[in-house]
């Protein structure tokens, strides 16, 4: 029944599997990430865990005494050949030697428990018998029947020794009493916890069937997540694919233009350069013109006065003369060194670049820019209806996932699962009646044994109550009192009912301890270390046919691996049911799910994409001519050697100051008169023109920023029209090959770009895709409940059932084992506590 309903659920989640996802770890998503959120869940309330508190101790210490007496590993194997056997040909055929060998294993592995049952079953059998003599042997005054007791020395520490001993046997009875008993109150109040663990998980069992519609919702809503993200991707194609087809392309295309741009600024500094050479050389020209030609009359004059007769006469002395001839000859340095005014202008030069800077290079590039820039918009426009298709087949696919959820009957399915959870807990709520009933008989029955140790303890502990209180040491075997001889009477009635009980007691325990003891160590401890798992999963065991009966009997595929064990473990994770029981076999998810079923259409769409670049201009040709007619603006025609050797030079040849000093020197040594008085003169103008135009033409602003800004501007000159017409055609070659890239070679960038496109878009397909299928198999309808009930029914079976059985057995087989012991001792006090009708006497012979 339960194999019915669990097929029926089963294959309603096989057939809405398909449409689940898989859950991504919960962090923020990196760019590109999808986030489809958590999966809901409902919470089981089941713990399938049983600790079962201070009576722990005494399930350890019986589990121990099971291992001393049976240490083998599991038989994995011999119960394997047993079940396929099915004990047939052991029964029929049981001298063949293969079936023999099985035998001798069984009785090995059993050999413990034989041992151990074999000595109960001798005790329960030997003891009736014994006690049947010994009554018979008392009957004649044997045995300890005779009523006299023979008179030692050592009397009373006979008496105490076995009163002691006796005492102590009884304690280790009742402590055995006790243990039982405990187990056996234990056993009572777990069987009224089976109707809880079955409530819960009849309960968990509705969770599963009402959460798991919930949850496939979830997974086909989440599809919304994705188609949004393709949208959206889609409606922003322009940056997303344009945008990375004009990074590629700017690569390349940028470092050419930046090179126009910089050509374009060489212009304008160069105008500039230009303008600064004519205005500093007019400037410089004038200054310098001014200079040569007062110089020019001073050093006429100076030659006037040096016509002066005081002179060359002959009256004039040899030294006046040498003067005169000195200064006539250094004469020759009264002039300007830098001579400007042969520079030539370069006027033609800044014509040429003023035509040239009519054309607005810089705006020129920047339509450039401005055209690759547009690249996005280009691409949107081209592709407006590949979007559109693929638009709608998005929303398609969407369709096509809620119509097909739709085609499968999963919430009847689940409907009638939970009916059938409904019945069969009814149906075992019919049955608590007669649980009650049976762990009532079957207490009564444990309390009835242990009362008939308690009876056998009770006259003991009473009987050594009576013999020692009622114990006089003056008084003589034949005249002992009353209490005593009732307390010796009552050590005999134990001594019988031990014989009466024990046997009936050894046969329980040996009963209970081949059952009780063989169910946990071949069922409970199996299954706890999983080999249990391990016998029931092994191949063709329950059908010949069948490697693995799982699958066998679900799908009629044997060798699909799916086997008890992982079928356990896999619930035990609390995984979902669809990977748990292989439900791929009824529906294969990634066939339906798979990437390239959902987007073969839409990547043939992107595919299609066709996207022409040739509208994108860089640079028009009025640019191009603009950079040839600077290239031919004759600035390599200007004779920079020469300004440069002008500016450098300075102002005259030589320093009118010290010239003036040394002709004052000169003059100083001629006579005073006409000549020394001219030439005085002719100081004090040279003094006026180093004052009035030398210093300025050295520091006024004027004339220094026209010395720089000519320095300047040759040099700057003279680096632009350094090759400047290789430099243009340069610029020109790569302007061409960008433009040739983006007219001719773009299509494979394209290509690539939009493979990168489609592969993203492709790719959030992809996300949905997987998530549906980890969540399918981690989230969805976690089938948990299943392995809580087969947890529940080893708890019930192993925690609550056979250990405490086995618990139960130990403590009364320890007090059965003890009575032996305690009968003797019992019968041997008895004879210190009893009236005796005889005695020894001793005459006095003194």
């Amino acid at each position: 029944m339960w194999i019915t309903g669990t097929l029926m659920l089963l294959q309603a989640l096989s057939a809405s599997g398909e449409l689940q996802q898989e859950t991504e770890p919960r962090r923020l998503p990196p760019p590109g990430k999808l986030d489809f959120g958590y999966v809901p869940a409902g919470v089981y309330e089941t713990l399938a865990h049983y600790e079962p508190g201070p009576i722990g101790i005494l399930f350890h210490m019986v589990h121990a005494f099971l291992y001393a007496v049976q240490p083998n590993a599991f038989p994995q194997d011999l119960i394997v050949k047993l079940a396929k056997d099915k004990f047939g040909a052991i029964q029929t055929e049981y001298q063949k030697p293969e079936n023999i060998v099985l035998t001798l294993q069984a009785i090995y592995y059993e050999i413990g428990f034989l041992v151990c049952a074999a000595v109960g079953l001798l005790f329960a059998i030997l003891l009736p018998i014994v006690g049947l003599f010994f009554c018979m042997c008392r009957c004649c005054d044997n045995c300890g029947g005779e009523m006299h007791q023979r008179q030692r020395k050592n009397a009373d520490c006979r008496r105490g020794l076995l009163g002691t001993l006796l005492f102590s046997t009884s304690l280790v009875i009742t402590i055995g009493v006790l243990c039982a008993y405990s187990a056996n109150q234990n056993l009572s109040s777990q069987v009224k916890n089976i109707r809880r663990l079955v409530n819960s998980n009849m309960r968990d069992l509705h969770t599963f069937a009402n959460d798991t519609p919930m949850q496939i919702d979830y997974l086909i809503s989440q599809y919304a997540t994705a188609k949004n993200k393709v949208i959206y991707d889609l409606d922003n194609i322009g940056p997303l694919l344009g945008g990375r087809i004009h990074d590629q392309l700017d690569k390349e295309v940028h470092p050419a233009l930046d090179q126009v741009l910089n050509m374009a600024g060489a212009m304008r500094e160069t105008k500039e350069a230009l303008e600064n050479v004519s205005v500093s050389l007019e400037v410089l020209q004038e200054g310098t013109g001014k200079l040569n030609f007062n110089l020019s009359l001073v050093r006429t004059s100076i030659n006037r006065t040096l016509n002066d007769p005081g002179c060359h006469d002959e009256e004039s002395d040899a030294t006046t003369a040498q003067l005169c001839r000195n200064i006539r000859q250094s004469l020759s340095q009264l002039q300007i060194s830098a001579n400007f005014t042969r520079l030539p202008n370069v006027n033609p030069q800044l014509e040429k670049v003023n035509d040239v800077s009519k054309t607005d290079l810089s705006t020129i590039v920047q339509r450039g820019f401005s055209s690759l820039n547009n690249t996005p918009h280009m691409v949107v426009e081209q592709t407006r209806s590949v979007v559109e298709n693929v638009q709608n087949l998005v929303d398609g696919i969407g369709n096509n996932i809620s119509s097909f959820s739709k085609a499968f009957p999963v919430q009847s399915c689940l409907s009638n699962f939970t009916i059938f959870v409904s019945h069969a807990h009814a149906k075992i709520e019919d049955y608590y009646p007669e649980i009650d009933k049976m762990d009532f008989y079957r207490w009564i029955g444990c309390i009835a044994l242990c009362c008939m140790v308690v009876l056998v303890l009770a006259f003991n502990y009473l009987g050594l109550l009576c013999g020692t209180l009622g114990y006089d040491k003056h008084a003589s075997p034949t005249t002992r009192g009353c209490i005593s001889n009732t307390g010796g009477t009552m050590l005999m009635a134990g001594v019988g009912f031990s014989f009466i009980f024990s046997w009936v007691l050894m046969g329980v325990v040996t009963s209970l301890f081949l059952a009780g003891g063989n169910m946990e160590k071949l069922v409970c401890e199996p299954f706890q270390s999983k080999e249990l798992f391990k016998v029931v999963d092994t191949p063709y065991l329950i059908h010949p046919e069948w490697k693995n009966f799982i699958p066998g009997y679900m799908y009629n595929d044997s060798d699909l691996e799916l086997t008890a064990e992982s079928l356990y473990s896999t619930c035990k994770q609390n995984k979902g049911i669809y990977s748990a029981l292989r439900l791929d076999k009824v529906f294969n998810i990634s066939s339906f799910l798979n990437t390239t079923v959902f987007t073969k259409d839409v990547v043939g769409q992107l595919d299609s994409v066709k996207i022409d670049l040739r509208g994108i201009i860089l640079l028009e040709a009025e640019g191009k001519q603009n950079l040839l007619d600077f290239s031919e603006a004759g600035l390599s025609e200007i004779n920079y050697a020469d300004y440069l050797e002008e500016v450098n030079k300075g102002v005259t040849v030589v320093d009118l100051l010290s010239f003036a000093r040394e002709l004052e020197a000169q003059t100083d040594l001629m006579p005073r008169g006409p000549l020394h008085t001219a030439l005085k003169g002719h100081i004090s103008t040279l003094r006026q023109i180093h004052r009035q135009q030398i210093i300025p033409m050295e520091q006024a602003m004027k004339y220094v920023r026209a010395r720089s800004a000519l320095n300047q501007s040759m040099r700057f000159l003279e680096r632009t029209a350094s090759d400047l017409p290789n430099k243009v055609l340069a610029i020109l070659d790569a302007i061409e090959a960008a433009q040739y890239l983006i007219s001719h070679n773009a299509t494979h960038l394209i290509s690539q770009e939009t493979g990168k496109y489609t592969a993203t878009i492709v790719g959030y397909f992809h996300q949905y895709t997987e998530w549906v299928k980890t969540s399918l198999a981690m989230e969805v309808a976690p089938c948990k409940p299943f392995s809580n009930m087969v947890d529940t029914a080893e708890i019930m079976a192993c925690s609550f059932l056979v250990d405490s059985m086995n618990t139960f057995w130990m403590g009364l087989g320890c007090s059965t084992l003890f009575l032996l012991p305690s009968i003797i001792l019992a019968v041997k006090l008895a004879k210190y506590y009893r009236r005796m009708d005889t005695e020894d006497v001793y005459d006095d012979l003194f």
